[in-house]
């Protein structure tokens, strides 16, 4: 009996040993498996944070149109901002413009009536300075309210004021040339000494006489005649 206990004493230790190798060797296996594993992991890491630096070419592509459709975004974007802004300058314009026309229409309008209104007063001091005695009377009818000549009595007027104008260039034409009362002048002899450089005609259609520098100018118009 104590001699078979060495050799199971050796036999155990053999086992023990071979178990241990065994452990061992197993141990060494699952050691370099799970590195295995870590490596992959490591490398699965890496590509990975590539993959999110670089990317792939079709998503790198991808990435490139992406920026460009903004950088086309964005500029369409400015020219939109740029064609309201435009918009607005030109509305603005339109409405300076619209502005500048209305007062420069009411301007010709101002000026319009302006000229007309001048042009009425100069028709009338021409024709108050053809025949004063019109104007006078005409004058005289708008104050008091009176009912204005009918167009025998202008007719009248105007003429005796022309009779009047015609004696007074005769007397001129006698005091200047050393005439006598007696002289009788021709119609081109007094007519500068006219207004208008020219005998004037009766409204009416009458004929006027000069006659002589002692006697008053006649027409042939009954009632048109200087008074005496």
């Amino acid at each position: 009996m104590k001699s078979f206990l060495p050799w199971l004493f050796a036999l155990a230790l053999l086992g023990g040993g071979i178990l241990l190798f065994s452990a061992n060797q197993k141990m060494a296996r699952e050691t370099n498996a799970l590195r295995d594993e870590t490596n992959q992991v490591q490398t699965l890491r890496t590509e990975l944070e590539q993959l999110k630096t670089t990317g792939s070419p079709a998503q790198a592509e991808q990435i490139a149109q992406l920026q460009k459709d903004n950088q086309e975004l964005l500029k369409l974007r400015n020219e939109v901002r740029q064609l309201r802004d435009d918009k607005k300058q030109f509305a603005q314009q339109a409405q300076a413009a619209q502005v500048q026309a209305q007062t420069a229409q009411a301007q010709a309008q101002a000026a319009q009536s302006q000229v007309f209104s001048l042009s009425t007063n100069l028709q009338a001091a021409q024709a108050a300075a053809l025949d004063p005695e019109a104007a006078r009377q005409k004058m005289f009818r708008e104050r008091y309210g009176l009912a204005p000549a009918t167009p025998e009595q202008q007719q009248l007027n105007t003429c005796i004021n022309q009779l009047r104008q015609l004696d007074g260039a005769k007397q001129q034409w006698a005091l200047e040339n050393k005439k006598t009362a007696n002289d009788t002048p021709t119609a081109n002899d007094i007519a500068p000494y006219v207004g208008g450089g020219a005998i004037p005609k009766c409204p009416a259609g009458g004929t006027y006489t000069i006659n002589s520098v002692a006697a008053a100018p006649t027409c042939i118009i009954r009632g048109h005649a200087l008074p005496q």
